[in-house]
């Protein structure tokens, strides 16, 4: 038998010696419930985790999401062509996912909160990873060329130090094996923020805010467009009427860390 011990090995053997070191001086807690995480645990407890209201969108083909995200797509195709029938007004489905339901009285809005405002990258990494595996697992998405992020405006993105739809969408790339690209999609001007907003305001507000900053590289058939929460679903359909714009021939889908249910 050899002795001599692998990298992952002994990235194993560490962590199981430090996790419970630092955990006596610098305690790890539950993102959602506060308590204090055992040694096994990453960001969330046992019993969070078996509670997580998982919508399942990523193994259908059409669900809530994708239902009301479609929607917008022929409403807006609908306007742009107001002398054509509407029954002959078409455009491919777009599938559409996210990993969990929450509400503003939930426990569970702590996580996208967490990610966004208080630097927890390491979450966004790891919960994107999670909705990631789901979507390796269902086979519906398994044509998807490439991962977007939705842009911030530089300055928001100077100010916060980071987008967390990026964070969560490289947890996604990595899980799905998929390049994810930051460069091609772009934030024309800051917007206000939605959270205050109604369902027009918040179209109005990201009406023409993005557009491509280069063209995508030949062969993108399927795209995968990524943000932190599907509310009414006016950014992600900013951001698809961009690329659209573009390239008509690219099939986009969208997924988020969550959705809110109403």
């Amino acid at each position: 038998m050899s002795g001599n011990i692998s990298g992952e090995d002994m990235k194993n053997q560490l962590q199981s010696i430090l996790i419970p070191l630092l955990d006596l001086v610098l305690p790890r807690i539950c993102i959602v419930c506060g308590k204090r995480l055992l040694t096994f645990e990453k960001h969330i407890c046992t019993c969070c985790l078996s509670d997580l209201p998982l919508t399942f969108n990523w193994a259908l083909p059409h669900n809530t999401m994708a239902d009301k995200f479609n929607e917008l797509i022929q409403r807006s195709l609908c306007h742009e062509m107001e002398d054509v029938p509407a029954a002959t007004v078409r455009t491919p489905y777009s599938r559409a996912t996210a990993l969990f339901f929450f509400n503003s009285e939930a426990s569970y809005r702590k996580i996208p909160y967490s990610i966004k405002y208080r630097r927890d990258i390491a979450s966004g990494l790891f919960f994107g990873h999670m909705l990631g595996d789901k979507i390796a697992g269902s086979g519906i998405l398994r044509d998807i060329d490439m991962i977007v992020p939705v842009p911030l405006f530089w300055t928001r993105r100077w100010k916060r130090g980071y987008n967390q739809a990026e964070v969560i969408a490289g947890g996604i790339a990595s899980s799905l094996k998929v390049p994810l690209c930051t460069d091609i999609l772009y934030r024309r001007h800051c917007t206000a923020t939605q959270t205050r907003l109604d369902v027009r305001e918040k179209a109005l507000n990201v009406k023409d805010a993005f557009a491509l900053r280069k063209g995508f590289p030949p062969g993108t058939g399927h795209i995968l467009l990524v943000d932190d929460v599907f509310t009414t679903g006016a950014t992600l359909h900013a951001c698809y009427q961009a690329v659209r714009k573009a390239r008509k021939d690219i099939l986009v889908s969208i997924a988020t860390l969550a959705m809110v249910s109403n």
